[in-house]
């Protein structure tokens, strides 16, 4: 290695002073209102504002500031002074807007007035709202149902969710993708196939009882930096943390605590992982293999004392053929897909060997991979083997991004009918509800591809900047006869129309929401099933913005014939009788929701496999055999690396906040291939070099990035790393998870052109 290879490294901690100016940088960025710190003083604390960022839960007893670095940003993005007016249009076509970047087009500031966009000028221009609903209901009514629509980001609220799944149904399709498809879809499919729940077993309390916590493709640094607070209180009292990613992330290495002035004066830091494997992108099946090869060994070992057979025998089923299947699979293959030695795999097994209770966390270098099923399954098998199911302080703990995804999911939001109680929704509401399986993201890609999808309305997000093969959908997406889309700010979504097009402003959560029954509190479900009230106090950006809620229900009215069931100029003045009606149809989790929602620390919904109550197809929990060790379909190749695509500490998901990677140590731009220097030196390049990346799919498309700096990194060797979404058009359609059918954006096969 020479000093041109060195890895590019930070040398600060997670947290830390490193973190604070990351805060202040954005405050002055976005020139935030004054109101912004009033805000973040009550972020994620009961009767207070819910973050908008990520889905990590909301302790009972909070901290003085229960928000983080990213959580912080969010708010404070939210909160900008910037106004993007119809001005701005009237000066800037939409062509053109095509050329800025992402973060130059949100730092226009909140949209504030209805737009329609017209061709004739390629601009957008105002309109009223009574316009744009009128116009909206009228082209959805003309087209058959089942080719619109309707996608959903993350972040709406329990409310806007579920009346918008209702009209989705009531208007005659289940083609509901949100954003989980492009992230833990895949969760949600293997869970719920294996043990018969479609979320995580734990809670936030199980993190003050666990002996050892496992990581697995998850950065709690720049994702979920809450998390560092349980995961440092854990460590402290003895809890070992062992993490397998093949990047060294900050966070789960070290972090110094923002609010420990001991830490923040002296410099100290807590270490939090014990042991840190750089496990080779697509080697997770692998490297948990050796960790179940190492559990049998030590039960045989020591008689029969370290699995849980009586569990076992009690609770599962399929536990002979796993176990036959890791007693076939040598080390050696074991090693070579994995990328790391058995002795560092036995090391990480003692480890979980001698815990009596073990929670195993997960992200998504877990979920977006071609074989993420597999994934999965397999941490699920090494939780399974000795009982860290169902009992306090262990579980299974995957760790969503949007902060409320997973709680659309839970009222409505879901293209597959058997996950919603369409009967109840039938006798509620005095309709048929549709029946057929709807399209997930992938499927509306490919249904925007061959003309069978003609309206789009979206609920938030950047749907065309956050799907793969970007090249290939773009030109096609202006065929479609509607688009829609409600946003708080401009993204590059917003650039490309159907022959109708509208983009509506919207409310931001942390704004106060007046309606004609008063001020309105909006409800979340965290990461844990625990749902929170949010209540918002800041003056809107435009008093020209609605809510979701209220635009949802405004085309709704537009578009669907009168039903006396459907009350939806009432449901829009008072909240809490849209919770009446989700207390109605999920009697079970949301009974009393209106009383229980301002409950310290959230209501819990219950989870029937954290009680051992296993609603899978065979009634018991189930352990799977893996038919491969790598969790990607494309074989190694001379020259052909795996591409793995993340996000920046100055990021949350497609909104670029600025351009600081800190805690990867790279400064001031995004169009970088992080790579290890073996192999840089092995490919002929050098540090700063110019390089082009280039889809290796091996289909008939061509997909070519251009002008990308290779920077050193820590990595393993075949493995690369480049920021989402702007490498995103090197990915296939075709390469998703085969059952969840999520984007495979974690091995992505390239090969790097040098240039001239």
């Amino acid at each position: 290695m020479t000093d041109d290879t060195k890895p590019t490294e930070y040398e600060g901690t997670s947290g830390g002073w490193g973190s604070l100016r990351g805060i202040v940088q954005t405050m002055a960025r976005e020139m935030s209102s004054p109101g912004a710190l009033a805000t973040l003083r009550t972020q994620n604390k009961t009767g207070g504002f819910m973050c908008t960022s990520c889905a990590w839960g909301k302790p009972k007893h909070p901290h003085a500031f229960e928000f983080c670095e990213n959580g912080a940003k969010a708010t404070l993005w939210e909160l900008t002074t910037r106004c993007c007016t119809p001005d701005f249009f009237a000066e800037h076509s939409v062509t053109e807007l095509r050329k800025w970047s992402d973060h130059d087009l949100e730092q226009q500031g909140r949209l504030t007035h209805p737009l329609r966009f017209d061709q004739a000028s390629d601009r957008y221009v105002p309109c009223s709202w009574e316009e744009a609903f009128s116009a909206i209901g009228a082209g959805l009514k003309a087209i058959e149902p089942k080719s619109a629509v309707f996608y959903a980001s993350g972040r709406a609220s329990l409310e806007t969710s579920y009346l918008y799944a209702l009209f989705s149904r009531l208007y005659g399709h289940n083609n509901l993708p949100d954003s989980s498809n492009m992230c833990h879809e895949t969760t949600s499919v293997t869970l719920n196939k294996l043990i018969g729940s479609p979320v995580g077993t734990c809670v936030l309390d199980d993190f003050e009882q666990c002996d050892a916590i496992f990581f697995f493709g998850q950065n709690t640094g720049t994702n979920s930096p809450r998390f560092l607070h349980p995961l440092q209180k854990a460590v402290e009292r003895g809890c070992k943390v062992v993490t397998f990613n093949p990047i060294r992330e900050k966070g789960l290495l070290e972090f110094t605590n923002p609010q420990r002035p001991g830490q923040m004066l002296t410099g100290r830091n807590t270490q939090i992982s014990c042991q840190y494997l750089q496990v080779r992108a697509g080697g997770d099946i692998a490297a948990i293999m050796g960790l179940c090869k190492y559990v049998l060994a030590a039960d045989e070992q020591r008689g029969g004392t370290v699995i849980d057979h009586d569990f076992i025998a009690a609770h599962c089923t399929g536990y002979d053929a796993f176990r036959a299947k890791a007693e076939a699979t040598s080390w050696e293959r074991i090693e070579q897909e994995s990328g790391l030695s058995r002795a560092d795999i036995e090391e990480a097994g003692r480890v979980y060997v001698e815990a009596d209770r073990v929670i195993g966390v997960y992200g998504m270098g877990l979920t977006q991979h071609v074989h993420g099923f597999e994934n999965i399954a397999m941490l699920l098998n090494l939780l399974l083997m000795r009982g860290h199911i169902g009992r306090p302080g262990a579980g299974i703990c995957p760790v969503r991004g949007h902060s409320n995804v997973q709680g659309q999911r839970t009222v409505g939001i879901s293209e597959k009918p058997e996950l919603v109680p369409l009967d109840k929704l039938a006798e509620q509401f005095d309709f048929d509800p549709p029946r057929d399986e709807g399209m997930t993201t992938v499927r509306v890609c490919e249904g925007v591809l061959d003309g069978s999808v003609r309206a789009f309305i979206g609920l938030g997000g950047n749907f065309l900047r956050a799907i793969p093969d970007q090249g290939r959908i773009e030109p096609a997406w202006e065929q479609l006869d509607l688009t829609v889309q409600i946003a708080t700010k401009l993204n590059r979504s917003h650039l490309f129309n159907g022959r109708t097009a509208y983009l509506l402003p919207c409310l931001g959560r942390s704004e106060e929401d007046m309606q004609a029954g008063g001020p309105q509190t909006v409800t979340v479900e965290d990461s844990f099933s625990h749902i929170h009230g949010s209540l918002g106090h800041r003056q809107p950006a435009s008093e020209h913005l609605k809510s979701e809620l209220a635009i949802v229900a405004g085309i709704a009215k537009t578009t669907l014939s009168a039903n006396p069931k459907l009350r939806w100029d009432e449901w829009t003045d008072d909240y809490g009788l849209v919770r009446d009606l989700i207390a109605e149809t999920y009697h079970e989790q949301f009974h009393d929701m209106n009383a229980r929602m301002f409950e310290p620390g959230g209501f819990y919904r219950g989870n029937d496999a954290r009680e051992r109550i296993w609603k899978t197809e065979s009634g018991k929990a189930e352990f799977t055999a893996p038919e491969m060790l790598a969790a990607t379909d494309v074989a190694d190749a001379d020259g052909r690396y795996r591409l793995v695509t993340v996000r920046s500490n100055d990021q949350f998901n497609t909104t670029i906040y600025g351009y600081s990677d800190r805690m990867r140590g790279i400064e001031g731009k995004r169009d970088v291939i992080l790579i290890s220097p073996v192999d840089i030196e092995r490919a002929g390049l050098a540090a700063g070099q110019r390089v082009s990346l280039v889809g290796d799919a091996c289909d008939q498309h061509l997909r070519r990035i251009d002008d990308l700096e290779i920077v050193p990194f820590d990595l393993p060797a075949g493995t690369i790393v480049g920021y989402y979404p702007e490498l995103n058009p090197l990915i296939a359609l075709a390469h998703h998870d085969r059952n969840s059918k999520t984007p495979a954006s974690k091995a992505v096969p390239v090969r790097i052109e040098k240039v001239g």
